[in-house]
């Protein structure tokens, strides 16, 4: 079965990226740059999934809307 999850990758202290899943909490991974942590992220979706299915829970059928949003600070 396929899925898509939206992720959101960060900028670390490391200069890596940590990605979070805000649809799947607590999968979360980081990598040294940004192929890194999205394959990274990929292994770990596919764990949380198949965790959630062994342990008989529901898999989400959808996810988040992710908007940006500008603002003007300052003089």
């Amino acid at each position: 079965m396929q899925r898509r999850f939206k992720v959101i990758l960060e900028k670390n202290d490391s200069n890596g990226y940590t990605v979070t899943i805000p649809a799947l909490p607590g999968c979360v991974t980081q990598g040294k740059n940004k192929d890194e942590a999205l394959e990274r992220i990929q292994e770990a979706i596919q764990g949380y999934l198949e965790t959630l299915e062994i342990e008989g829970l529901p898999v989400p059928d959808s996810d988040i809307d992710v908007a940006e949003v500008e603002v003007v600070y300052g003089a």
